[in-house]
């Protein structure tokens, strides 16, 4: 990849990782406008600059997530309190920890299967037209419970379909649970970051693994950090748009736009293109 395509590629990641719209369509609109050719090192590059990503939410929130902002509290309740917020999101780490384990080989299978992640883009579209209505619970909640947190997990396993969206299953997952959508939105970042960090770390490891992975990956460096440093800076602001819009709007306008960008993937592939998943 050239370095402009780099930029490009980190673009799309920072912008499109933590809004309702998926990233991986929105990747393989990308990479066939650009004609990148999918290596095993591009493949690897689209998670580990995820990395970029996950460091944008733990600098937009690190007086909360590092629980910095608790005044005086001091002593067994201060740490309680702050193990109990890493435990939630341990909580609801975990399902997709365990099936993403045990059934890698399925979800890889489908990631190449470019059918999918279009008609998943519309599906969620349409589903995120309603959704508002649908969880629009007069007793909207701000706290996060154990019992919340592990369903608002379960819902983040059906973001391994492709074209469904991490973010959008987590944010759903948490407006069923009750929580208001800027509550669900904000676990949803800070979910994010074990998540992937585990993906980013997991891909480098298999990439370093192979035959020649550490020459790829010692040449490739420039990409890499060129990469992490513009998502992480895009993802920024991408977060404090989406924040501000979806507590105000809701979430219709993604709804419409998920289902353009999932009609225009299902065109290309009827009109004889060969689409490849990035």
């Amino acid at each position: 990849m050239s370095t402009i395509e780099v930029i490009i590629i980190a673009i799309v990641e920072g912008l499109t990782e933590f809004l309702p719209v998926s990233s991986t369509g929105h990747m393989i609109i990308t990479q066939n406008l650009l004609g990148i050719e999918s290596t095993d090192f591009v493949k690897a590059f689209t998670v580990i600059i995820q990395f970029g990503a996950i460091l944008s939410v733990v600098c937009l929130y690190w007086k909360r997530f590092f629980h910095l902002n608790e005044g005086k509290v001091t002593g067994l309740k201060s740490f309680l309190h702050i193990y109990d917020f890493y435990w939630k999101l341990l909580v609801a780490f975990i399902p997709a920890a365990v099936i993403g384990f045990l059934c890698s080989d399925f979800i890889d299978s489908m990631l190449e299967n470019v059918w999918v992640v279009a008609s998943m883009l519309i599906v969620g579209g349409i589903f995120m037209l309603f959704v508002d209505k649908l969880f629009n619970h007069p007793d909207k909640s701000q706290e996060i419970t154990e019992k919340k947190a592990f369903y608002i997990g379960l819902f983040q396993c059906i973001a391994m379909i492709p074209g469904v969206s991490r973010s959008m299953a987590t944010i759903v997952g948490g407006m069923a649970q009750k929580l208001s959508r800027k509550t669900a939105a904000e676990f949803s970042f800070f979910l994010a970051v074990p998540t992937m960090f585990a993906a980013t770390a997991y891909k480098m490891l298999k990439l370093f693994l192979e035959p020649g992975g550490s020459k790829v990956l010692s040449q490739n460096m420039p990409a890499l950090v060129i990469g992490n440093i513009v998502a992480f800076i895009v993802a920024m602001l991408a977060i404090k748009f989406f924040i501000g819009y979806v507590t105000k709007y809701g979430f219709k306008a993604f709804g419409y736009y998920r289902i353009v960008v999932g009609g225009i993937i299902l065109v290309l592939m009827l009109t004889g293109r060969n689409l490849q998943v990035i």
